[in-house]
């Protein structure tokens, strides 16, 4: 039976799309996830919210306890992870409020931990293929869904996961653009890779909010203007994501 676990990122704490959902707290090897999980149904669909920030958004995408917050989906039952982000443009084609369902990722983040093996038993090496990191199934469902909700989206990217909270130099963001990085974020690489050693299929819903600060001909980023392109396009967001559920086999 299918059950979706949805990763709610910045701007999308709180989305109210479950009806008189259920608390559930889960302890996990790796200490507390990000927040209680709440579990509850999208069209008979079985459903599971997580906040990775927090519901009140209190924890820096640093401290993200990413190992607990996937485990307690898998332990939830989560069948599928989406993830929704928001993120930098790093091209001049990606727009404020355009969406985009990357499909390859580089984690330039420093100081998480971004594996469930931390050690080996004797004879039981355990290396993840990470080659596609992405799982295409649930990215052609979002593609599809997007197209007939009428939503403009990039059907493919590359997205740089940095450390943060602080936001790129220019030096940074241009180095990025040169490794063929399209979008930039502080959340989705130790997700996908953590999901991926648990074999769940994950996916991302990322929404362009600025860009960077590449482009000289205007002001850096800020996160003023991060929240208010996502809470202005939030609703493409959510809608998209009612639609892949709907569909969800």
């Amino acid at each position: 039976m299918v059950k979706v676990g949805i990763i709610g990122g910045s701007g999308l704490e709180n989305p109210d799309i479950l009806k008189a959902p259920e608390e559930r707290n889960i302890i996990t090897p790796y200490g507390l996830p990000s927040s209680s999980l709440l579990a509850g149904r999208v069209n008979g669909t079985e459903i599971v919210l997580l906040s990775r920030h927090g519901r009140d958004h209190t924890i820096p995408p640093s401290e993200v306890n990413n190992r607990a917050n996937i485990f307690a989906l898998k332990e939830a039952g989560c069948t599928h992870i989406i993830a929704t982000t928001a993120c930098g443009s790093l091209r001049e084609e990606i727009g404020r409020g355009d969406l985009i369902v990357p499909d390859q990722f580089i984690d330039f983040t420093r100081h998480r931990s971004v594996t469930f093996f931390s050690e080996f038993e004797p004879g039981k090496m355990k290396h993840a293929s990470m080659a596609d990191p992405f799982d295409r199934y649930l990215r052609d469902l979002i593609i599809t869904s997007a197209r007939e909700t009428g939503l403009k989206i990039h059907e493919k990217g590359t997205l740089v996961t940095i450390e943060g909270p602080r936001f790129s130099t220019r030096a940074d963001s241009r180095m990025f653009r040169a490794w063929g990085a399209d979008i930039i974020n502080m959340s989705v690489a130790p997700e996908a890779i953590l999901a991926n050693e648990l074999c769940l299929p994950y996916a991302a819903i990322a929404m362009s909010t600025d860009y960077d600060c590449w482009k000289e001909d205007e002001a850096p980023v800020s996160w003023e203007e991060v929240i208010a392109v996502f809470n202005k396009n939030v609703d493409n967001v959510l809608n998209l994501l009612l639609k892949v559920i709907q569909d969800l086999k």
